[in-house]
């Protein structure tokens, strides 16, 4: 793709170089991404030029620069076009070079083997899909290698058990679903993967499918360009479930928990209020809001395959950490994988272990069944 190409895909004519996208963008004092430079360069004076590897590599694609956008350009848009050209061109780190290789060749980006992928349901009975499921839990690569994050599959196994439901999972046969391929610019291999999982998805006539992971649910909804199944983030479906009265407590977590709405989530999406609405009906729970929160929330750093890559200077995540402290609370509640991670790793590095307990909204509500 030439410059004009590009330019003429993601608008970058209509760019009035207001810098809304450059002053909006989480990272960009930190790895000096100035995204309102580079449009400039590509549109006006058809500059197209790979930038050097923390400037390019920073942007998390949390999308708050589109969603400044008073021409509704989506800037990350354009950045994941110049990855692309990146990888294309061999111009990536190795840690990225090597999460995408693993995806290919196992289906997930930890370099874990495919027969490893059901290890985390050692103790629990849960069926395949095959075995006439309504729903469809997709577990995703994190969930199910990270011995951190399957905590969390399990909490939500048991949330989706005491409520009654019928859902199964692919087992070994699940795949990578390309959500941060596709940030990373690896669009060949998305397209790939997209394939393989409505192969999949199709062999076993799902129709309602859900996930723990917004960058899953994500790519499902907006990405796979689908309408064969329906797909939830947990947090829907939790919040519908204790709407209904399926889903019932019977045990008091009396704890101050404060949430960190989760970009791929919150901003890309618009769920907001179900999470809210599933900490509320933990009981004894009294929920704080971060002066960042919502549409305005801060990002984790998780995004855009920021997992693989580390770019240098200050942390967001501790700059959340350490509000959350602040507000007084002893629960700071996510509901992303990646936002577990990176924020819990921040708990240990601003010296807050033992103040404040990072738990994702399964993991809670599991406490109080």
């Amino acid at each position: 793709m030439n410059a004009q190409e590009l330019a003429q895909k993601h608008k970058l004519l209509e760019c009035i170089q207001c810098g809304a996208c450059t002053g909006s963008c989480p990272v960009a004092r930190k790895a000096n991404l100035n995204v309102r430079r580079y449009m400039r360069d590509v549109a006006t004076f058809g500059k197209l030029t790979i930038h050097p590897q923390n400037e390019l590599w920073s942007c998390t694609t949390c999308s708050t620069c589109g969603i400044r956008c008073p021409k509704e350009i989506n800037p990350y848009e354009f950045l994941i076009d110049i990855r692309s050209m990146a990888v294309e061109e061999g111009q990536i780190a190795p840690t990225i070079r090597d999460a995408l290789e693993s995806i290919f060749k196992n289906g997930n980006p930890w370099a874990r083997i495919r027969n490893k992928r059901s290890e985390w349901l050692q103790g629990l009975n849960v069926k395949h899909i095959s075995q006439g499921a309504d729903i469809l839990l997709y577990v995703g690569c994190t969930s199910a290698y990270d011995p951190r994050i399957q905590n969390v599959a399990k909490s939500l196994v048991a949330c989706l058990e005491k409520a009654g439901l019928n859902f199964g999972i692919l087992g070994d046969e699940e795949n990578c679903c390309g959500s941060e391929v596709y940030g990373m610019g690896e669009k060949g291999l998305f397209d790939y993967l997209v394939e393989e999982n409505m192969k999949i998805f199709d062999k076993y006539n799902v129709k309602q499918a859900v996930t723990s992971c917004p960058h899953g649910f994500h790519a499902f909804k907006s990405r796979y360009n689908q309408t064969s199944f329906e797909i939830q983030h947990c947090t829907q479906l939790l919040a519908k479930l204790i709407e209904n009265g399926k889903l019932t407590f019977t045990k008091e977590v009396n704890k101050k928990a404060i949430y960190h709405d989760p970009c791929f989530l919150g901003k890309q999406n618009g769920i907001y209020d179900e999470p809210r609405k599933v900490i509320e009906s933990v009981p004894g729970v009294k929920l704080l809001e971060f002066d960042r929160s919502r549409a305005r929330s801060l990002c984790c750093e998780g995004g855009g395959g920021r997992m693989w890559i580390d770019i240098p200077g200050p942390r967001l995540a501790e700059i959340r950490v350490k509000d959350a402290v602040e507000q007084g609370a002893e629960i700071l509640a996510v509901a992303c994988p990646f936002c577990l991670l990176t924020i819990e790793d921040a708990v240990k590095t601003t010296g807050n272990e033992g103040k404040i307990q990072t738990m994702d909204i399964a993991e809670l509500a599991s406490l109080a069944l």
